[in-house]
């Protein structure tokens, strides 16, 4: 990740700037992303512009603070491919960090495209959110805005942030699909628990879990999920794990043993997941890499 992501560890619960207790200038360094560790990843065509495919737009939009996190403002971007006219349900996908997943480490609009135009994946509307800024009175756990608080939290305020402030005024826009089994929720490192502590609140809202190097570690109390999925009744969601080898080992946990574990217990409940280790880093260059396969997998009985 980007010197954010050591900001975000390196501040206490009340937004003072003294390092957190237990963090180590080696964690510090271990938080700030280098590029040499991100594995022998690149995009494929499948991410890449390509002739005769029709482009969908993207549209920047600001949101200004709801009930749920008051006074906290974020950005979001809304993707809309070029075959949507709204005489048919469109499915949903929504990032965490949206504004990573638009870049280049992904081009993930681009990968719609392709996607959609070759009918790999359903006519999908992405949804791109920010996490929110600081907001006036809201904890934080260091960096310069809500990250943390939002994504690493295992209840379900985010959850009813995303269904009862900021998607309705999107499903009032555009036709979109009900079942869960045709909405989909992503995400990177907190973002990556973030997407699955959604789905795992509301599986009725949301079937489909991306994780790309997921924080289930003890950051917020992530560290628990693997035993919360093996003593809990087995939930309707399809989940897709990623990391890589030269991940996190910091403080907070080891991010590949975590995703592991992870794996483990959805295995033992008998989930439809997939888990696939890379040789990179804490980042999306590996994510990006096969997100078109990703979406093969995750939409690959869903009815075009």
């Amino acid at each position: 990740m980007s010197e954010s992501a050591a900001e975000s560890f390196n501040s206490r619960p009340d937004g003072s700037e003294e390092p957190l207790e237990g963090i180590s200038p080696a964690d510090l360094q271990a938080l700030t992303r280098t590029p040499e560790i991100d594995g022998p990843y690149t995009l494929g065509p499948e991410s890449t512009a390509q002739e005769n495919v029709p482009r969908g737009q993207v549209s920047q939009h600001h949101w200004v603070g709801g009930e749920i996190y008051p006074g906290v403002e974020r950005d979001y971007w809304v993707y809309v491919p070029q075959q949507y006219d709204g005489s048919q349900l469109a499915c949903l996908m929504v990032f965490q960090d949206g504004a990573m997943y638009l870049g280049p480490d992904t081009n993930i609009p681009i990968a719609f495209d392709n996607l959609i135009h070759q009918g790999d994946m359903p006519l999908t509307i992405g949804l791109f959110v920010n996490p929110g800024d600081r907001g006036p009175g809201m904890p934080r756990w260091g960096g310069a805005d809500n990250r943390s608080v939002e994504y690493d939290s295992l209840d379900d305020r985010y959850a009813r942030f995303l269904l009862e402030e900021l998607l309705p005024p999107l499903e009032q826009q555009y036709n979109l699909v009900s079942d869960p089994a045709g909405r989909a929720i992503c995400g990177i490192s907190s973002g990556g628990i973030c997407a699955f502590t959604v789905a795992w609140q509301r599986p009725d809202a949301f079937g489909k879990v991306v994780s790309h190097c997921g924080s289930f570690t003890s950051v917020r109390g992530g560290n628990q999920y693997p035993s919360m999925i093996r003593k809990s009744v087995a939930k309707p969601l399809r989940v897709f794990l990623q990391t890589g080898t030269k991940d996190l080992d910091v403080v907070f946990g080891n991010w590949v043993i975590a995703n592991q574990d992870m794996a483990a217990a959805l295995a033992y409940k008998d989930y439809d997941y997939q888990f696939v280790l890379g040789e990179g880093g804490h980042s999306l260059v590996h994510g990006g890499a096969i997100f078109p396969d990703t979406m093969r997998w995750l939409w690959r009985d869903y009815p075009r």
